[in-house]
């Protein structure tokens, strides 16, 4: 399912003009293919290691975007070329890798890897060299200090306040609000943050925090913790998870004989926990689902319906589109129009076109003129409902006839 490579293997995609053809309106007659060198941009996914069942969806989503791309105009009229490695869930390793890719491979552009820790590593690489950055996934944007760096996700300024508010609010509609929580969290640096935040503005709430649990990111063994879980037994369990944890710990639970009343996950692998008995009515973070209103923003149908083809190709557990394959969809579009609007790859240039403009992406509107580079809180609340993930809270964004539902 996922690919395997050697830290320093690379990995091309480079596709020709038919890729993206359906992405215009004008008849493809009338275009002129992308030639000439290719415009080189590198960077690195987890392909192997605890944030791999991730990664592969971002892997996906470059390449849907990469084929789209050179379906148009290619970077200024040359074909793009994207060098990925292998990061192996390693900060460190991702550290390396930009370094060579820049030194080395001397690609033209950069992209930013998956998850807060690589890209906080992949950060101090790209400013050394002044190179722009847009990354998808970084939880904790108060450290995205380097001017040229530029989230694709509306994650806003502030998200370990304004997310849990949302959440909180939406625990308020439930026939019966809960009024203790458990917070149990990976120390991944921005799964950790927001659970700070959680913990923070539920106290501020009145609902109760009898425990707080942190345990080391990448995790396999939750029965100690789901003990303690267990002998808590609050109205509701937050859990700053990433990739296949919350699987992990609900399965824990579960041989305890308990399952959570209500319960919230940070960054699961969506597939997995959509697809698990134990993940009915879970609650998750997200920015859009394939429903509408989403349905209707401009390429979204046509990019679901290639995702859904290429994650079943790639034997993935569940081939619908979400945020995490859109973070990265978005990542493609701001560089795109980066590049379009400076009319260069000079990246002093392609930054500062992209704080004075405003970028049509799949999240919507975004713009990059706020505190570090961030523009408008846009987080949502999902839920599996009958193994589908369905947006939820608030309201508005639901689909129709969707509704939020206590377990």
């Amino acid at each position: 399912m996922i690919d395997r490579m050697g830290a320093w293997r690379r990995r091309r995609v480079l596709a020709g003009m038919m890729g993206g053809a359906a992405a215009l309106a004008a008849p493809s007659i009338l275009r002129a293919a992308p030639s000439g060198k290719p415009v080189r941009v590198g960077g690195t996914l987890s392909l192997t290691g605890f944030l791999a069942q991730t990664a592969v969806i971002h892997k996906i989503a470059s390449e849907i975007m990469v084929e789209e791309i050179n379906g148009r105009n290619g970077f200024l009229g040359r074909p793009v070329e994207y060098v990925l490695l292998d990061d192996q869930s390693k900060p460190e390793v991702a550290r390396s890798l930009y370094e060579k890719l820049i030194t080395v491979d001397k690609v033209d552009l950069i992209q930013g890897p998956y998850a807060t820790a690589p890209i906080l590593a992949a950060m101090g690489v790209a400013q050394r060299y002044g190179k722009v950055m847009v990354q998808s996934s970084m939880g904790i944007p108060k450290l995205q200090t380097y001017d040229r760096a530029f989230p694709a996700t509306p994650f806003g300024p502030e998200p370990d306040k304004t997310y849990p508010n949302v959440i909180l609010d939406a625990m308020a509609k439930f026939p019966t609000p809960p009024k203790s929580m458990v917070i149990l969290t990976s120390k991944f640096p921005s799964a950790q943050f927001m659970a700070l935040g959680m913990k923070e503005q539920a106290e501020k709430r009145g609902v109760k925090v009898p425990l707080y649990l942190e345990y080391e990111s990448g995790n396999r063994d939750f029965g100690a913790i789901a003990a303690r879980v267990k002998e808590a037994n609050a109205d509701f369990l937050w859990v700053g998870s990433l990739g296949l944890e919350s699987n992990l710990l609900l399965e824990s639970l579960r041989k305890l004989d308990y399952a959570p009343k209500n319960s919230f996950h940070l960054y699961p692998a969506p597939g997995p926990l959509a697809l698990s008995p134990d993940g009915d009515k879970a609650l998750c973070s997200t920015f859009l689902e394939p429903d509408e209103p989403f349905m209707s923003r401009p390429g979204m149908k046509r990019i679901a319906q290639e995702f859904k083809d290429k994650a079943t190709k790639a034997n993935l557990p569940y081939t619908t589109i979400d945020a995490q394959a859109c973070g990265m969809v978005s990542e493609w579009q701001i560089l795109e129009a980066g590049v379009n609007g400076a009319g260069s790859l000079d990246d002093e240039k392609i930054a500062a076109w992209l704080k004075k403009n405003k970028v049509t992406t799949i999240y919507g509107s975004m713009r990059f003129d706020g505190p570090f580079n961030h523009g408008d809180a846009a987080q949502l609340i999902k839920q599996v409902q009958n193994k589908e993930w369905k947006v939820v809270w608030p309201t508005e964004f639901a689909a129709p006839g969707v509704k939020l539902m206590a377990s």
